[in-house]
């Protein structure tokens, strides 16, 4: 049976279109392979170059034969180019195509660890311990180490220290001995971890390899990490300067776990680095520490002092010192207002207390100064906030002002609100107030965790009504 002259000539189309695929695929590989060997070498411009051809050569292959069996293959490999050149947002969906691959693929296991690395710097490493599972029983040995180690850390950060560390059976290497110590600390087995510390630091001439292990182990167990610092400041080759820092990271480290070990470990840093950065930051620490702590404005003037001399060094510190400095200096003038009787006294005064609650953070002297209004100026119509304010600083002080409250200040619009009264005047008030920190009172610069009040209402805004005289 003689073959038509049309249909012959589609036949040889086809031939030739999937030869031309084909050897298309072909050059797309081999380009990923030379990438591969200039990783390898070193050669990263030339290698990052290569890629960018290979995610270049497999979209136009997908472009032109969007049916071909090697679609999947040809968005695989341009996957694994776009994670190599760290575009892991891009990498992820057409890596994702590697589950639509024969297993015995030779680009199944490479693009399997490339989409859980991806997956693991995006975020989600319950997902990436799935794909890391495919090649944890590599044929391949390399691989093999890589899939477990990388699935014993995937498996850490899911909360699963332990089936973790049993991942690590059997891998070697300094890699795999940094994630087993990440491993035991994130398990609770501090013992064990120290003990494999010491280890590791008997055979390593420098700290500089431990600045990821610290901030890595003292976000599960900050006292583990501290053992470290421990064992790694006392090293001979360890300098001064290298000693300071590694002391003072614990001593931030360990301020929510250990407040003593905390400020002991920032006077150890400030004395060993007279003019270092961490030195520094360990003195200003320890200012603000100071500060936290005072009860009085008359505790606040040597403290003004030692700000002075933190911005005139004019170091990274100085700026932060400097809006210290400032605050402590709105406190002092008006402290001294209030006493000289001035205009608008009780607003500065009042504003004043609320930037010693937030931006220095000092509780007790923030009370002091809520009193103080309610003391020296008790006509203030602020009186009644500055009592409510103060309650939650000073309870012993608070209950014994409610009686105020009830029979003083009953007409208040503050008081009023929290009965779920009509507050007639609060708006005012509270807009007098705004308008006072903003033409020139005492600047809030707040802190994160800030303690907000719970009376502030947005200017324009109707507060919310409350029940009885509790805050």
């Amino acid at each position: 049976m003689k073959m038509t002259r049309g249909v012959a000539l589609a036949l040889t189309a086809a031939l030739l279109g999937g030869c031309v695929y084909y050897n298309g695929m072909y050059n797309t590989k081999r380009l990923a392979g030379s990438a591969r060997k200039a990783e390898r070498d070193g050669r990263t411009f030339e290698a990052n170059n290569l890629w960018g051809q290979v995610i270049t050569r497999a979209e136009s292959l997908v472009a032109r034969h969007p049916d071909s069996k090697y679609v999947d293959e040809a968005l695989v490999l341009k996957g694994v180019a776009l994670s190599r050149l760290n575009q892991c947002d891009a990498a992820v969906a057409p890596l994702g195509r590697v589950s639509l691959l024969p297993d015995h693929e030779d680009v199944t296991e490479e693009a399997s660890l490339a989409l859980g690395r991806c997956q693991m710097q995006l975020g989600y490493p319950a997902a990436a311990e799935v794909v890391f599972a495919r090649v944890a029983n590599s044929k391949d040995p390399v691989l093999r180490n890589e899939a477990r180690l990388l699935r014993a850390r995937a498996l850490r950060e899911t909360g699963r220290p332990q089936d973790g560390l049993a991942m690590l059976e059997g891998v070697t290497g300094p890699k795999a001995q940094s994630e087993r110590l990440l491993g035991l600390a994130g398990a609770q087995q501090r013992g064990a971890a120290l003990a494999l510390a010491d280890s590791m630091l008997a055979t390593e001439d420098s700290t500089g390899t431990w600045d990821t292990l610290l901030v890595s182990v003292g976000k599960t167990d900050p006292l583990t990490a501290s053992a470290l610092v421990d064992r790694l400041e006392r090293k001979p080759e360890t300098s001064p300067p290298a000693r300071a820092r590694l002391l003072f990271d614990d001593g931030m480290r360990l301020a929510g776990v250990d407040s003593a070990k905390s400020e002991a470990r920032m006077r150890q840093a400030s004395s060993l680095d007279s003019v270092g950065d961490a030195g520094e930051r360990a003195r200003l620490h320890l200012t603000r520490l100071k500060i936290s702590r005072a009860t009085s404005v008359a505790e606040l003037p040597p403290l003004a002092e030692e700000l002075d001399a933190r911005v005139a060094r004019k170091g990274t510190v100085a700026g932060e010192a400097g809006q210290l400095r400032e605050s402590i200096g709105h406190i002092l003038t008006a402290n001294d207002s209030a006493s000289a009787g001035a205009v608008q006294a009780d607003l500065r005064l009042f504003l004043a207390a609320e930037s010693a609650r937030d931006s220095l953070a000092a509780p007790a002297l923030a009370a002091t100064l809520f009193r103080t209004i309610v003391e020296v100026i008790p006509d203030s119509p602020y009186a009644p906030k500055a009592i409510l304010a103060g309650q939650a600083l000073d309870p012993v002080w608070g209950a014994s002002a409610i009686p105020l409250l009830e029979q003083r200040y009953a007409s208040s619009p503050y008081v009023s609100m929290l009965r779920g009264e009509e507050p007639y005047g609060y708006r005012e008030l509270e807009d007098s107030l705004q308008s006072f920190s903003f033409g020139g009172g005492v600047p809030a610069v707040r802190r994160p965790d800030a303690i907000q009040d719970s009376l502030r209402t947005p200017a324009g805004s109707t507060p919310r009504p409350r029940r009885g005289l509790e805050p």
